[in-house]
């Protein structure tokens, strides 16, 4: 089971800063990647961030650079994304999900939260 949970409120202003951790139970994110998505309304679904287990590689979406930072802490069995100096473009809801570091489809899903970012 993946848990997503989030850290401030579900609107923020263009510029500030918010925090996604993605609880992981059920089984261990050790020799999991995991990544963040989101999909934004009449949009696909977009891979912003991902993390691998062993080298801990990371990989960001163009439009997120910059300014999104995935992390993970195995022992918590937690993935973040902290994200800074968020645009209203980044309005959407967002989605972790984890996958074998051997396979390239993700299996593990969280459930989704709004971020909504206006003035």
């Amino acid at each position: 089971q993946v848990q997503l949970v989030k850290s401030g409120g579900d609107l923020v202003q263009p510029g500030g800063s918010l925090r996604l951790s993605c609880v992981v139970s059920g089984f261990s994110l050790d020799y999991y990647a995991a990544g963040w998505f989101r999909q934004a309304p009449g949009q696909e679904r977009e891979n912003i961030a991902c993390i691998n287990s062993t080298d801990r590689s990371t990989y960001y979406a163009d439009s997120v650079n910059g300014r999104f930072t995935i992390s993970r802490d195995n022992g918590k069995n937690t993935v973040y994304l902290q994200m800074n100096n968020l645009k209203p473009e980044d309005t959407a809801v967002y989605y972790c999900a984890a996958r074998l570091d051997s396979l390239s489809v993700f299996e593990y899903w969280g459930q989704g939260t709004q971020v909504t970012v206006s003035s």
